[in-house]
């Protein structure tokens, strides 16, 4: 690859990466004879810029896209601290789109997070929304089902509003539960078509089921998914767990902080971490805002609703004044 498009890949489109990097430090960037010269009044972020500038190029280098989004999260790695390794990101391919469209994690929790997946037969994953938490398990179970480490991949969400009494709504089983499993069709659709997913599904490669019934039953060689598992009684969660067959996978996600169950009644997300904490086998994995890869503005959102739940628990109102 020429020293060209390296530079093109590093720069984004119309320069918007850095356009990025002058919008959060005091700096100001120029390129000249193919090199991007930094220059400001202070030492300190010209070093940061610089040392940002060069791990972008070495993945540059490597005929990956450098995105702007990617820019300002490095950009928040490294204000918080966090040790900046985009060449190992980039490195790792999760799956690939029915595109040929490869996924990586964008996040090193992401990363970490597909780590946590392969290395526990049951994983439970919380996290606030935009982490990926769903999606990422997604991909991982289509990658399993491609490379013939699993048969099916089994998607199951408690229906909450309708009280997992599904019998009154019009339809088959399947276009009872498809208004509460849509936001996992948009990432099969992505990795595998939506002919393709249409297929899997008819051939019960890849099953749906609202978690009311999976009663009784045992899957042998599947990736389950359990998704919005916040919105599962202590009960529900100990019938789900026990489900797992011989050569399964079971990845489990929710928020905490986002359950639609009746008040009073307590989540069993909430409760299984103390129940099952230290059992070989069953891994917890927490994904934060640091993790966001939606709109940037998304991850300014769960800060602040952090932030007010946190005055609210310590007595204070949104202003920062304690109540009286």
């Amino acid at each position: 690859m020429s020293g060209t498009e390296v530079l093109s890949r590093l720069l984004g489109a119309h320069d918007e990466n850095l356009q990025a990097i002058e919008a959060r430090y005091p700096v100001s960037l120029s390129v000249l004879n193919g090199a991007i010269r930094v220059s400001g009044p202070d030492e300190d972020p010209v070093r940061l810029a610089a040392h940002l500038l060069r791990e972008l190029a070495s993945v540059a280098a490597r005929g990956h896209e450098v995105l702007a989004a990617d820019v300002r999260r490095a950009m928040d790695a490294l204000a918080e601290g966090r040790e900046l390794k985009l060449d190992a990101l980039y490195s790792e391919v999760i799956c690939t789109t029915a595109r040929g469209k490869p996924i990586r994690a964008k996040t090193a929790g992401q990363r970490a997070y597909i780590r946590a997946i392969r290395q526990n037969d049951i994983l439970f994953a919380v996290g606030p929304a935009g982490t990926g938490k769903t999606y990422l398990a997604v991909c991982e179970a289509v990658s399993m089902l491609k490379n013939g480490q699993v048969s099916r991949v089994v998607l199951v969400r408690p229906a909450v509003e309708a009280g997992e009494s599904l019998g009154y709504l019009p339809g088959d089983l399947r276009e009872k539960v498809e208004p509460y499993v849509r936001p996992l069709y948009d990432a099969f659709y992505e990795l595998l078509s939506p002919e393709r997913f249409a297929r899997y599904v008819e051939k019960g490669i890849i099953e749906i089921v609202p978690l009311a019934y999976m009663r009784g039953r045992t899957l042998n060689d599947s990736f389950i998914i359990l998704d919005e598992a916040q919105n599962t009684t202590p009960p529900q969660m100990k019938m789900f767990l026990t489900r797992l067959g011989f050569g399964s996978k079971a990845v489990v996600t929710g928020d905490i902080t986002q359950t639609d169950l009746p008040r009073g009644c307590p989540s069993g997300l909430q409760s299984v971490r103390v129940i099952l904490q230290g059992i070989e086998g069953i891994g917890f994995f927490d994904l934060t805002d640091a993790d966001v890869v939606r709109h940037e503005i998304v991850q300014k959102i769960v800060r602040a609703y952090e932030r007010y739940e946190e005055a609210q628990s310590a007595g204070k109102t949104p202003g920062g004044e304690a109540k009286r």
